[in-house]
């Protein structure tokens, strides 16, 4: 199964990764502020993450990997 890993303090919440995730894996955490400040993006609903890495394509600050199956990214 793919695997979302987000640093979130290099997020700054801005919500493009969620906006474009087609599976809906990702939210922003509106409980938690990362060092910054900010609201930081998390995989919520992982077992729904097909792969495809748009969200890591779209985060303007790559704090975003997506790990294939068998654990390459």
């Amino acid at each position: 199964m793919p695997e979302v890993i987000i640093d979130q303090d290099r997020c700054k919440g801005c919500g493009l990764c969620v906006n474009a995730c087609p599976k809906k894996v990702l939210e922003l955490l509106v409980g938690k502020l990362n060092q910054k400040g900010y609201h930081p993006a998390a995989p919520v609903r992982p077992a729904d993450c097909i792969g495809c890495a748009i969200c890591a394509l779209f985060c303007p600050d790559v704090a975003i990997t997506v790990k294939k199956e068998g654990g390459k990214g």
